[in-house]
């Protein structure tokens, strides 16, 4: 059993122990000492929670006992019942509520659940905020209201308000998509995708629509991260299917994957790529994602005359630096898009929609939109260490070491070559160094990570 507290929330494996696993107890522990936060932050003592969850097989259990706890502790409750991660955050300011739980384990599978918090404006808590929220748990300094001032809790369903925000987007042209008569297919991996985005696409105009895994039963056809490996047999079907493209989700409907009409990848880098590449035709403005993800949309933010900015790896990270630099498109390279014309949170359905208009206007397959984009490949390793190595002092020598390079240390340390970078960051909980790199050709990127971890043993 495992049990993750940390500054962006709790989450943990299903059942064993109070403390080892996210067992009921714990669930209230923590529920309750973010309902303590949220009204020292409000400053009142009646406040207003949204709960929103994905699929999962323990979604129904974990909601009843969040919701009771908020109005055990005075919160009047607005259950959304089953709602994408970014519906939640819209439903957030839609209420003018004071916050709001996300009950999902995004990409982790089934015996995964956890609590995602939201502040006021629907978006993730700082480090700051998180940190204070882990405290209030640690001394369990919360105080359950009485019967007579107990929160009230109201049934609504956001997924329609949500669509119907997308619709309302400037860039989003439903004319250009409908005319393009496009077949769409989407693979929802048994969660709330598989109820949001058909309707979208329906509300789009698009008439064909093929769905894979679209019931949400919480049972994962296949693993839920939306990587290549795992999506195979969703490649084949669309490659049978001859649809013009499929949209492939995570449980909670934050991270966006495209597979070309042929069933090859578009590559989950080059979603937030493509979809910028579209935003900066219509709107001039800078763009942010965070130091892990590919350099392509550097280059394609360039080639429109912008200014792109890098983040520490994070979505608040991300959304703060996208904030400071007014940025008009951002997110991260593992498909989260982040358009602030809609909302400060990865959004799948406001990718989708930007997407689709962008490939109706371009007059090109699928297939053929990934071909203008620079090709970048990234090779994923870690390296491991001992408990008693300072993994700081080595990043810190190598910092030294590749002093004459371009150097980012804001998150572990980024090394930019003229044609490759590499990031290197050290793991909050085991003693390994996580090792991103990303060249011309998939040898390259192999070769700068060995390099890499060749260094890094030469300093130890």
């Amino acid at each position: 059993m495992t049990l993750i507290k940390s500054i962006s929330g709790i989450r943990g494996t299903i059942g064993g122990n109070p403390g080892e696993g996210l067992s009921p107890l714990d669930l209230v522990k923590f529920t309750a000492s973010y309902a303590t936060w949220a009204k020292e932050k409000s400053g009142k003592n009646k406040i207003k929670i949204v709960v929103g969850r994905d699929a999962r097989i323990s979604g129904a259990m974990v909601s009843s006992i969040v919701i009771s706890t908020l109005s055990g502790m005075g919160c009047d409750v607005i259950n959304i019942g089953l709602a994408t991660t970014p519906t939640t955050e819209l439903a957030v300011t839609a209420e003018n509520a004071d916050g709001g739980i996300v009950l999902t384990a995004s990409h982790n599978p089934k015996q995964w659940n956890a609590l995602k918090l939201l502040d006021s404006k629907g978006e993730f808590l700082n480090a700051a905020e998180g940190e204070k929220i882990l405290q209030i748990a640690e001394k369990e300094n919360f105080y359950f209201a009485d019967v007579d001032n107990l929160g009230t809790v109201t049934e609504k369903d956001y997924i329609g308000y949500h669509i119907q925000q997308v619709l309302n987007l400037a860039l989003v042209d439903k004319g250009a998509i409908k005319k393009a008569g496009f077949s769409v297919a989407v693979d929802a991996v048994n969660s709330v995708g598989g109820t949001a985005m058909p309707a979208l696409f329906k509300a789009l105009g698009i008439k064909n629509i093929v769905e894979i895994n679209c019931e949400p039963t919480g049972h994962f056809a296949h693993t839920p991260e939306p990587l290549p490996e795992n999506l195979v047999e969703t490649s084949e079907i669309v490659k049978n299917s001859k649809v013009d493209v499929c949209f492939v989700v995570d449980p909670d409907v934050d991270r966006l994957v495209i597979i070309n009409e042929d069933g090859s990848m578009f590559n989950e880098e080059y979603t937030l790529v493509a979809v910028s590449d579209y935003v900066l035709s219509q709107t001039s403005g800078s763009t942010v994602s965070n130091l892990s993800s590919s350099r392509a949309l550097r280059d394609v933010t360039e080639k429109h005359g912008c200014t792109y900015y890098s983040a520490a790896v994070g979505e608040v990270n991300v959304v703060a630096k996208m904030k400071e630099t007014g940025a008009v498109i951002g997110g991260e390279g593992n498909g989260g898009v982040i358009y602030p014309a809609s909302h400060y949170g990865r959004d799948s359905l406001v990718g989708a929609a930007l997407f689709l208009t962008h490939l109706a206007k371009s007059g090109l397959k699928c297939s053929e939109l990934r071909k203008i984009y620079p090709d970048y490949f990234m090779s994923k390793n870690k390296i491991e260490l001992t408990p008693e190595i300072d993994v700081d002092e080595i990043l810190m020598k190598l910092k030294g070491k590749f002093a004459g390079e371009k150097v980012t240390d804001i998150d572990g340390v980024k090394i930019d070559f003229a044609d490759s970078w590499v990031h290197l960051r050290k793991s909050n909980t085991e003693p390994i160094i996580r090792i991103y790199s990303e060249a011309k050709s998939v040898g390259e990127a192999g070769n700068l990570a060995q390099r890499m971890i060749e260094e890094i043993k030469s300093v130890i």
